[in-house]
């Protein structure tokens, strides 16, 4: 071993290589698989039953139409909004991911 410490940074860094090439070979996967599960057609419809329970209890509890179909929309948050609010894409990881694949293809 070296005095001056390079055995260990070559270690460090040969680790550090390690993770990341895990991280993204790992990651992408993670995020098709979250943005099936948001986006998918049962996802769509536990989201669609929910506000249209809100949206009756609402109503229900004698909050005009009008008014109860603006809480309604309001509490139907946008995920990709938030998400994109905080910097992550989902659709952008995916579409590069399958950009990648299909170069790998031709």
């Amino acid at each position: 071993m070296s005095r001056d410490g390079s055995d260990d940074l070559v270690r460090d860094v040969d680790d550090l290589r390690e993770v990341l090439g895990v991280v993204a070979e790992k990651v992408p996967g993670l995020l098709r698989g979250l943005r099936d599960v948001l986006y998918s057609t049962e996802a769509a419809e536990g989201m669609a039953g929910a506000v249209a329970t809100f949206y009756k209890k609402l109503v229900d509890a004698g909050i005009p139409r009008e008014d109860a179909m603006d809480m309604a929309r309001g509490y139907m948050i946008n995920l990709r909004d938030l998400m994109r609010g905080k910097g992550i894409d989902l659709g952008g990881v995916v579409r590069r991911e399958r950009e990648r694949e299909s170069s790998c293809d031709e």
